[in-house]
């Protein structure tokens, strides 16, 4: 039974990383088109980083030479992108800079896009392997409830 508290554990890590990642894709594409003035800080884009939970080899064999299952399931960081600014023309904005560009962050929404629904895919596939330890869960409740 100890192995699918750990799978419930490993799906949940997995769908708190993906809610992440479509929240931070969301907040991407809110501010995509965001003009600074000349010289105020600009938006900068957020990246999702994302790192297995107990990947050192030391600790793994050290938990599996005392008997214990390897540790499981994912963290995630949030990190500002490096990605330039984006400039457009547009000489008659009032937040144009000398050669009439505006500075809009380095969004590039079709990527944002691409990224948001990659995370809700992923957090999709996460609910149905929480969901199939779940029922083995019960039914493994179920049978040893009849003897």
């Amino acid at each position: 039974m100890a192995g699918l508290w750990e799978s419930l554990a490993i799906s949940q890590s997995g769908m708190d990383v993906e809610q992440l990642r479509a929240e931070v894709a969301a907040r991407n594409i809110a501010n995509a088109n965001v003009a600074a003035a000349p010289g105020a800080p600009l938006a900068k884009p957020l990246r999702v980083m994302t790192q297995p939970v107990g990947a050192q080899f030391g600790q793994a064999l050290a938990r599996a030479e005392a008997g214990l299952p390897p540790p499981g399931g994912i963290r995630a960081v949030v990190v500002e992108s490096d990605a330039p600014a984006r400039k457009v023309l547009e000489p008659s904005s009032p937040l144009a800079d000398a050669q009439g560009y505006v500075q809009y962050a380095g969004v590039n929404t079709l990527e944002e896009m691409f990224a948001l629904t990659m995370a809700v895919r992923s957090y999709e596939a996460n609910v149905t392997a929480f969901n199939a330890g779940r029922s083995m869960m019960q039914k493994a409740l179920e049978i040893g409830g009849k003897q």
